[in-house]
């Protein structure tokens, strides 16, 4: 498959345009997400520069009060699940299943929650390493229940991996994924 012309392009397009986004500042966000697929054929994959879609859950457990976050090695930060989206990824919602299973080693059993993303964040990241030019990662996040009973094995995407309560993040986790929490506990609730 060319990457200029996928079915990942129609999904994020589809997703974005279907997605009631819950205020202002996420519905902005959307609209740039959306001109930004509509400027380029390649805008979900990792080559796309200067920017381009990524794909990430926040993988909570059964009872559904705790998230399941890596401490990324080249961040440095507790974060969610998730990264670029890969040729054999046919929608947004797989991509982030696919990184999640990769990322968490549950490789059964994890389900989305909801009809779409909980939200979406733009942030700059330096996706081929320390010295490469600075890159923009237009993530789609979902949420993503895990069955009762997983266990989570880390990967060597990873330093660390562990449960932690949604209302109880750990240091250093950024605004972010704490606003990722928060939206979470509001679907869940």
């Amino acid at each position: 498959m060319a990457l200029g012309d996928s079915t990942l392009h129609t999904d994020a397009v589809r997703v974005l345009t279907e997605w009631d986004a819950p205020d202002a500042e996420q519905d902005l966000l959307r609209h740039d997400y959306l001109d930004h697929l509509a400027a380029r054929a390649d805008g979900v994959w990792r080559s796309c520069r200067p920017a381009h879609i990524t794909a990430s859950a926040l993988v909570v457990d059964a009872d559904r009060g705790r998230a399941l976050l890596t401490l990324h090695p080249k961040v440095g930060r507790w974060l969610q699940l998730g990264g670029h989206c890969e040729p054999e990824d046919d929608t947004l919602a797989e991509a982030a299943l696919r990184e999640a299973r990769e990322e968490s080693g549950i490789d059964t059993g994890l389900t989305l929650l909801g009809d779409g993303p909980v939200k979406l964040d733009r942030h700059a990241v330096r996706c081929a390493g320390k010295d490469a030019p600075e890159n923009t990662h237009l993530d789609v996040q979902y949420l993503v229940l895990a069955p009762a009973g997983a266990v989570a094995e880390i990967s060597d995407e990873s330093l660390d991996l562990r449960w932690f309560d949604l209302s109880a993040l750990p240091d250093p986790t950024d605004d972010s994924v704490r606003e990722l929490a928060r939206r979470a506990q509001l679907a869940l609730a």
